[in-house]
């Protein structure tokens, strides 16, 4: 569905999705880094656990909601990648912070 142009800057910016490092390329938001590298969902639904992945790339559906540096619901078609952000896949409904 979705595919990169080539590159033309060579720099890229290095964060983790789930503990794993990966690269992505300056200005990304962190749903394109997701999608480049591979990773199919981004979210299960707090109802029935459906895995959901970025849909819309412009923040109007929320299927790209993730936990980027222990902040949860962020959009992640929204929130432009930096070097050594933490992202976490979000799995089913948020806990609230004790």
């Amino acid at each position: 569905m979705f595919a990169r142009l080539a590159a033309v800057d060579e720099t890229s910016v290095s964060l983790r999705i789930d503990g794993e490092p990966i690269e992505a390329r300056p200005g990304d938001t962190v749903a394109a880094a997701l999608l480049a590298a591979g990773f199919q969902h981004c979210r299960t639904s707090a109802v029935s656990g459906a895995l959901r992945a970025p849909y819309c790339m412009m923040g109007v559906c929320f299927d790209c909601l993730v936990n980027i540096d222990g902040v949860g619901n962020r959009q992640s078609c929204l929130v432009p990648v930096r070097e050594g952000m933490k992202v976490e896949l979000q799995r089913g409904k948020r806990a609230p912070v004790a």
